[in-house]
């Protein structure tokens, strides 16, 4: 095993062979296990707890080649890479557009799959309001109904959770 100073040798060698400034600089022409160079973080592990592997791979591709090679970085998936393929997204107005030839057309479903959610305060005044003009609207009613189901459901799913409430 070499020594702190033969190792600093090595290193000084071949930073300067590679005109660098820092150690970091050697990571770009030592390849890494998974493709790509080697992480800075994995030179500066390797140099106190593996230093006679660390050596030999800057002796192997830094100091006893002609002319070091800098190693391309690994690929790496594109910005934006989670974004599904096949889905939409549309502006605040595309979309108002595309709930108003819905609404032209009768098209309920395609209404309720752009609508957003209303919240349940809001249902009930709209309801309410509805009643009072004397109109029944029944995909008002079916919505209000929804909302209620809904919250009752995971209203019962967290009481379930205490001791006390589950033997109900």
């Amino acid at each position: 095993m070499k020594n702190m100073k033969e190792i600093e040798d090595i290193i000084t060698k071949a930073i300067k062979k590679v005109n660098g400034n820092k150690e970091n600089d050697l990571c770009r022409y030592i390849p890494g296990s998974t493709g790509g160079y080697l992480h800075h973080f994995t030179l500066k592990k390797m140099k106190l707890r593996q230093p006679t592997e660390l050596c030999s791979l800057l002796e192997k591709f830094i100091i006893n080649s002609e002319k070091p090679t800098r190693i391309p970085p690994k690929q790496r998936a594109a910005r934006g890479s989670r974004k599904k393929k096949d889905q939409y997204t549309f502006s605040r107005s595309q979309l108002e557009k595309m709930i108003h030839l819905a609404r032209a057309t009768g098209n309920k479903e395609i209404i309720t799959m752009l609508a957003p959610k209303k919240s349940l305060a809001s249902c009930k005044r709209e309801l309410i309001a509805s009643i009072r003009q004397g109109k029944a609207d029944q995909d008002l009613w079916n919505s209000y109904m929804e909302i209620v189901l809904a919250s009752d459901s995971s209203n019962e799913t967290s009481s379930l959770g205490s001791p006390a409430l589950a033997n109900r």
